[in-house]
């Protein structure tokens, strides 16, 4: 492990990770809550969650997926994780492209689901903060799918592994997940 991911592990361990027993959005139990906002709206975590997630789609998502230009998931999550991976990637060629997706389109205006630099036919790599069931990543991508996008990739910065990745890879998109359950904990 490099020693930003472990700087920004210890700081998801000390502002966002906690053990107990709480009752999840999704109604289930867990002993395991993850609010990566606080981490992720940190200028120290935030700097880390850009630099560790612009090496992890340099180093194992463009190969796989040359043509992404975009990054962006569901408001408000993915936004400041989408943000700093696309403030890292200024130095490259092509920069990304950074968009939000919001839970209802605007009532006004255009009436936009998704906001920001998204384009129909942009090859999109979708972000979520946490995934547990995977219903919030879903629900972005059939978004941004349905403004014409193709997502090829999910970058996730924790995967609870409670079965979320299954859902979205059942649909032929692979998580990329900065951490898992048991990296957290020293697992593999």
């Amino acid at each position: 492990m490099t020693d930003a991911k472990k700087e920004l592990l210890n700081i998801l361990l000390t502002k966002s990770i906690k053990t107990g027993h709480f009752i999840l959005a999704s109604g289930k139990e867990s002993d395991l809550y993850c609010d990566c906002r606080i981490t992720a709206l940190d200028a120290r975590g935030a700097n880390l969650i850009g630099q560790v997630g612009w090496k992890l789609v340099q180093e194992e998502i463009m190969p796989k997926f040359p043509g992404v230009t975009s990054i962006g998931g569901m408001t408000m999550g993915a936004d400041p994780i989408s943000l700093a991976i696309g403030m890292y990637s200024v130095e490259a060629d092509e920069p990304l492209k950074v968009f939000t997706v919001r839970k209802e389109a605007k009532d006004h205006g255009r009436g936009k689901r998704i906001e920001g630099n998204f384009e129909a036919g942009q090859e999109v790599i979708v972000v979520d903060d946490v995934i547990t069931t995977g219903g919030s990543t879903l629900k972005a991508i059939d978004a941004i799918e349905a403004e014409g996008g193709k997502v090829v990739a999910a970058l996730v910065l924790v995967d609870r592994q409670e079965g979320g990745r299954e859902a979205i890879e059942s649909r032929g998109i692979p998580v990329f997940p900065m951490f898992t359950r048991a990296t957290i904990f020293g697992g593999k």
